[in-house]
């Protein structure tokens, strides 16, 4: 399978092609000298044979249909985000997907609550643990596997370990030296890809196709991405492109980007785009504020501010042309709502409307509006926008002249939270 190149356009906004290609060899630099980073193993992972890598994901994740009712997945930032979001956009709205079974996540918080409501829901069903941790020592996720492993262990006594997956570093770590001694089964993360950067490894894969999901489309979509987005020429680089445009906003003074999209199954992607971009770019006291917005629900409460609001932000617009199922609008006699002339169209034909509507809107209003657009939102499609936007983060990262994959910042907190709890 094919796809069409994602195209990224410009509506009515100042940047001009020549002044965007004049990035040229500043971009071709930095595409040499990426590879050179810590942490940049996910750049030639898609188009690397991983049939093994899959055919062993395939085979753990239909034992786990087979056997449970719900996949508890404990992990916090890279280690949730990614999975939750493609899960999210490709599953239906109500019920599962055909072939997938629950999937839900721990560790991404500290609420007592939600802990304990999710183990009085998981009494009455079958239940697998896939804990996803590099280190295992962040708090999140190192509590909730201690709740969970006791819990296990408690309900499935000697069998507990057949049900609980361990994905972690190959070597080292509190998680890894837990998985060897109790003898879990493991998936690895690649010590050469970070946290945000993993969704295209075993800690996506695994809960994703447990849902569902077909894991080999999704990767297949990214090694088109790969292989396309490998060209230094910025003029047929579409992921620089985008990078470039953003640096350039930003240059002009503005300090907020918002990626906006038409469809809710969306808002567990925008999740995972904000940590991708926020994490990698926020340091020095520099970058882009990330921010989301959901259309048309949105444009009902912060549509008036990014419409008419301070000149602070401008937009991604994220489209898909084709979006699986859809629903004609119904003719009614009575036509008391005044409606009957929309009966000739769907609903999906009427929110592309008004996402053209949107964007022209916001436009005039002087909001700078870049527009990504994709044919359809399935597998093959998201797993080519996630390996863009991961490109596009890199680059757009090195143009700001931080450190794309290193996080100091939230190791700043885990010291402050340590430091008072062992105070009382």
């Amino acid at each position: 399978m094919q796809i069409e190149k994602l195209k990224t356009t410009l509506i009515n906004c100042s940047l001009e092609e020549k002044d965007i290609l004049k990035y040229k060899y500043k971009v071709q630099d930095i595409h040499q000298t990426l590879p050179q980073f810590d942490l940049t193993g996910w750049i030639d992972s898609p188009i690397q044979n991983q049939q093994e890598l899959l055919d062993s994901i395939d085979r753990v994740a239909s034992e786990i249909r087979a056997c449970a009712d719900v996949l508890v997945v404990i992990g916090v930032g890279g280690s949730f985000l990614g999975a939750r979001a493609i899960q999210e956009a490709l599953k239906p709205y109500f019920g599962l997907a055909e072939h997938g079974i629950e999937v839900v996540y721990v560790g991404l918080n500290m609420s007592g609550a939600y802990i304990k409501e999710l183990l009085s829901y998981l009494d009455k069903k079958q239940v697998y643990v896939n804990v996803i941790s590099k280190s295992g020592g962040t708090m999140e996720p190192a509590l909730a596997f201690r709740v969970m492993r006791l819990y296990m262990e408690d309900r499935y006594g000697e069998k507990a370990s057949e049900r609980i997956i361990v994905t972690t570093d190959v070597e080292k770590g509190i998680l890894k030296g837990i998985a060897d001694k109790a003898g879990y089964r493991q998936f690895v993360i690649p010590s050469n890809i970070g946290g945000r950067y993993s969704v295209l490894t075993p800690v996506g894969l695994l809960p994703i196709a447990v849902a569902g999901v077909d894991i080999r489309a999704i990767m297949a979509g990214a090694k088109q991405a790969a292989e396309e987005l490998s060209e230094s020429d910025l003029a047929n680089n579409d992921a620089y492109k985008y990078a470039v445009m953003r640096h350039m906003l930003y240059q002009e003074g503005y300090s907020i980007e918002l990626l906006a999209s038409f469809e809710p199954g969306l808002n567990k992607f925008h999740e995972w785009w904000k940590q991708l971009f926020g994490e990698s770019e926020g340091k020095e006291k520099k970058g882009l504020y990330p921010s989301t917005v959901n259309f048309s629900t949105d444009l009902h409460s912060i549509g008036q501010f990014i419409q008419d609001g301070s000149p602070i932000m401008f937009e991604t617009l994220l489209h898909f042309h084709e979006i699986e199922g859809d629903l004609q609008v119904p003719f009614d006699e009575r036509d008391e709502d005044g409606l009957n002339y929309l009966s000739s169209r769907t609903f999906n034909e009427i929110n592309a409307i008004s996402k053209q509507g949107t964007a022209l809107a916001h436009a005039e209003g002087g909001v700078p509006v870049i527009q990504l657009e994709l044919p359809k939102l399935d597998e093959y499609h998201l797993g080519y926008l996630i390996y863009f936007f991961m490109k596009a983060c890199a680059m757009s990262a090195c143009l700001l002249e931080v450190n794309p994959f290193d996080q100091p910042g939230v190791e700043a907190y885990k010291r402050k939270m340590l430091e008072l709890l062992k105070e009382k």
